[in-house]
């Protein structure tokens, strides 16, 4: 026969495990897969983002380069075509590593076409020294910074997320989040330490762009001078 002490100890224990219990489990990591891998996919939209601003600044610098060098089509047609393909590829949800593999790809075959085409740029003193296209150089190199950061900010959270899976007390809890799978992170290119850069320096007009990450190409040696 429970007795009123007996019923008000059982109220008690229950309501001290309904407030007690999810802070052990939470101690215990039960939330940690979930939580990092949200962190994770937010990190990546904001790399998606910051790609999307570059692609939309390109239309107006095609235009302002073509207003005064339309004769330069093959590069013009060249950064139009790899905004295309770099545009076209549409993520749901986070990238399998075959996917962020063509993506990375897509996107460094624009920075090369841009590199091409500020290239073509430094032929043109018109062009250069035009107020609308210093302003669109200017933001797609603040673009740039921002997809370099982007893209680190994705990895510590990939990162993160992936040693979540893998390490005590987070992966014990893995058998209640079959659906989470490790993600893949941005891999720098051949002889690259850093992500995609557009040059923004003054190469010698019709010199060879650079590839992202790459040493800048060697200056020819000055002429001689001539005899007295």
């Amino acid at each position: 026969m429970n007795t009123p002490t007996t019923s008000l100890g059982k109220r008690i224990a229950a309501v001290c495990a309904a407030i007690f219990l999810p802070l052990m489990l939470a101690a215990c990591g039960i939330n940690d897969i979930p939580t990092k891998e949200e962190a994770a996919k937010g990190r990546w939209g904001d790399v998606q983002s910051a790609y999307q601003r570059r692609a939309d600044l390109v239309p107006n610098l095609v235009e302002t380069v073509k207003g005064y060098a339309a004769q330069e089509r093959t590069v013009l047609n060249e950064v139009i075509s790899a905004r295309a393909r770099a545009t076209s590829m549409n993520i749901t949800g986070t990238p399998t590593p075959a996917q962020l593999q063509q993506y990375q790809a897509a996107q460094g075959q624009l920075s090369m076409a841009l590199g091409r085409l500020l290239v073509v740029a430094e032929s043109y003193p018109d062009l250069k020294s035009s107020q609308n296209f210093l302003t669109l150089q200017s933001q797609l190199e603040g673009t740039e910074n921002r997809i370099n950061v982007a893209r680190q900010d994705y990895n510590k959270a990939v990162q993160d997320y992936n040693t979540s899976l893998r390490t005590i007390p987070s992966s014990w809890w893995k058998f209640m989040y079959p659906e989470s799978k490790p993600m893949a992170v941005f891999e720098a290119a051949a002889g690259a330490q850093t992500a995609p850069q557009v040059d923004f320096g003054a190469p010698n007009p019709g010199a060879p762009a650079t590839t992202p990450g790459s040493p800048p190409p060697a200056q020819p040696a000055p002429a001689p001078a001539p005899a007295q």
